[in-house]
């Protein structure tokens, strides 16, 4: 069960992201066509600020925390590998290109078109996700990942709430600290505890993914 609502949170946020970026997109081209462009960004920055970028960063996680905590795993299909790029392209250019252009000032080419190509991208995501085209990637293990326990997708359900939570609470935004700790350090642990399964490995830690 808690494997199921961790997939409905990514669908829920993927699909939240994706509508916001189109919101964002009706927002700035309104901001862009009449004399007084103030509060139409000052709404398009609200949105920015209190919810896409929340969907965002939920979304990238729980998609993260999927591929680590299943036999998906990160580098063994195409696929994934595809969705991961176009994640990060995409928090990237929305974090420290898009957003920093949210104001009356900004450039009207790039926040037109990286609204949409936003959106546009996300759709791709949802194709790929539901597709699932192209065969494994050639560095895939033989051997498939072992799914982790129902508590390692409880916990991660946790993650995000507790984000939100702290951030608005602290800084009146929410904060992905700690999504972005789960989500870099998973990995690591991940990697070492798989090396140390493999024939040759040196010892053998219990009841982990």
């Amino acid at each position: 069960m808690s494997r199921k609502l961790l997939v409905w949170a990514h669908v829920v946020s993927s699909t939240g992201w994706m509508m916001m970026a189109l919101a964002l997109f009706v927002v700035v081209n309104h901001a862009l066509a009449v004399p007084d462009r103030r509060p139409a960004f000052e709404v398009a920055l609200l949105l920015d600020v209190q919810v896409l970028q929340f969907m965002a960063t939920t979304s990238a996680f729980s998609g993260l925390m999927l591929s680590g905590l299943t036999a998906w795993g990160y580098f063994r299909h195409w696929w994934v590998l595809v969705k991961f790029a176009i994640t990060l392209s995409q928090l990237y250019a929305g974090i420290f290109v898009l957003s920093p252009n949210l104001h009356p000032g900004g450039s009207e080419p790039l926040l037109r078109v990286g609204s949409l190509l936003m959106a546009s991208a996300l759709a791709v995501q949802v194709w790929l996700s539901v597709a699932k085209p192209f065969k494994r990637t050639p560095w895939a293990a033989p051997k498939k990942p072992q799914t982790a326990p129902p508590w390692g997708f409880a916990l991660c359900l946790a993650v995000p709430a507790a984000d939100y939570a702290l951030g608005q609470s602290l800084l009146g935004v929410p904060l992905p600290a700690l999504s972005l700790l789960v989500a870099t350090g998973y990995p690591i642990v991940r990697a070492v505890r798989l090396r140390t399964r493999a024939p040759g490995g040196r010892g053998r830690l219990p009841s982990a993914p």
